[in-house]
């Protein structure tokens, strides 16, 4: 099967959005829909395609402030992590009212655990709990692609100096998204441009401590 992703930038920070269908498919599924008031660009996107489903990798404003407008239109189901639930169910609490964005709250369809297959829009995604970034954070896996959100990105890595955090957990997590995957497995992180496992495990800065590690 050969997978289109699509990448969109959304909102001021930016986050990145995937829509992600099998070529010639009539379903996609978006993860991460980012920030409130970008669903114009999502269904540019789609194509025509139906959302089959809404997958988001952890629970920061900017990888799920848009869930509720982009699900509520197209009745997608909405996959999180269970720890992490808690974020979009109350997330009109969590922003910072001097943004001035209308975030509202929605309560997720699917909450998994990180160790399951996901049979979407024709693709066979398998859930990767890899924390350190965020307590919960998924990783979702399709043929030869990775959406790593905020775990690993093209010569960095998630940050760890906020509550919740951990730098040796996330080092761990990514310990194991390399010794899982193949070095030629496409990583589409939450920020920045695509990468690759190979090319992160020889020359990202961050990953220095982990070749050196022995084998």
């Amino acid at each position: 099967m050969v997978l289109k992703v699509t990448r969109l930038e959304l909102g001021p920070f930016p986050v990145n959005c995937y829509v992600v269908g099998a070529e010639g498919g009539e379903e996609a599924v978006v993860v991460d829909p980012g920030w409130p008031g970008e669903r114009a660009r999502i269904d540019a996107a789609l194509d025509g395609a139906r959302c089959a489903a809404v997958l988001i990798t952890h629970g920061d404003i900017d990888h799920l402030g848009g869930v509720s407008e982009l699900a509520g239109a197209t009745g997608a189901a909405v996959y999180m992590a269970r720890e992490e639930r808690e974020r979009l169910e109350r997330l009109d609490e969590l922003v910072d009212p001097s943004w001035g964005i209308d975030v509202r709250p929605y309560e997720p369809d699917v909450l998994l655990r990180g160790d399951e297959t996901l049979e979407l829009a024709g693709i066979r995604f398998e859930t990767v709990l890899v924390p350190g970034h965020t307590p919960a954070h998924l990783a979702f896996a399709a043929e030869n692609a990775l959406f790593s959100g905020d775990v690993l990105f093209a010569g960095s890595v998630g940050r760890t100096d906020r509550p919740g955090n951990d730098w040796e957990t996330l080092l761990a997590s990514i310990r194991a998204l390399l010794e899982r995957f193949p070095p030629e497995t496409v990583v589409y992180p939450g920020h920045g441009p695509p990468t690759t496992l190979g090319r992160e495990a020889a020359a990202n800065p961050f990953l220095a401590e982990l070749r050196a590690a022995p084998r």
